[in-house]
């Protein structure tokens, strides 16, 4: 069946080189399952809040289990196509409130009539940074450590995030087989 999809681009901000995903997704795709594919797509692993910024409205998950006084709006029932509406539009997407990992989502293209299989991931670049290492600034010292045997932290560093991690993987074809399951293949808690 036909719909109408919308190919974006999301960007880490602050990454040198540049972490990216494109992905094509259904418009009318709730912001809350919008979160979902954005952890799979980039790597994340879901272990803290999140919300959406459009100009200066907040969005994010209703937390009756929290304890704080939040600005931003409930985004249930949310889509994406209430936020991101002709070519250029952006949004932000703020993931982990410590580490503020932003993210810039630019809709390069509106798809009228699309077939085919939704979510997924067409390209991308570069391995997301591990959860908790300090935002962009500490991923620039644990990059600085991982790829220098010789560095003081190298060690420490390796034991924590396992000896496969790879600052350049990036895989689309496993990204998008865990887009296809549960979740969008999110982790959960």
């Amino acid at each position: 069946m036909a719909t109408t999809a919308y190919q974006i681009k999301v960007e880490l901000s602050g990454s040198k080189p540049k972490i990216w995903r494109r992905l094509i997704i259904p418009s009318d795709l709730l912001l809350s399952d919008l979160h979902k594919v954005l952890q799979t797509a980039m790597g994340w692993t879901n272990s803290h809040l999140h919300m959406f910024i459009k100009g200066k409205v907040m969005f994010e998950p209703l937390m009756d289990e929290v304890d704080w006084e939040s600005e931003a709006m409930d985004y249930t029932g949310f889509t994406v196509d209430k936020l991101l509406e002709k070519k250029n539009d952006k949004i932000q997407y703020e993931y982990d409130f410590g580490d503020s990992w932003n993210h810039i989502i630019t809709l390069e293209k509106v798809i009228e009539n699309y077939i085919g299989t939704l979510p997924v991931c067409t390209a991308g670049a570069l391995n997301c940074p591990p959860e908790d290492v300090g935002g962009i600034w500490g991923f620039q010292e644990f990059k600085r450590a991982i790829n220098n045997p010789s560095h003081p932290e190298y060690e420490e560093y390796k034991e924590w995030v396992g000896e496969y991690y790879n600052t350049d993987y990036f895989d689309v074809d496993e990204i998008n087989e865990m887009l296809q399951d549960d979740n969008f293949g999110m982790f959960e808690w």
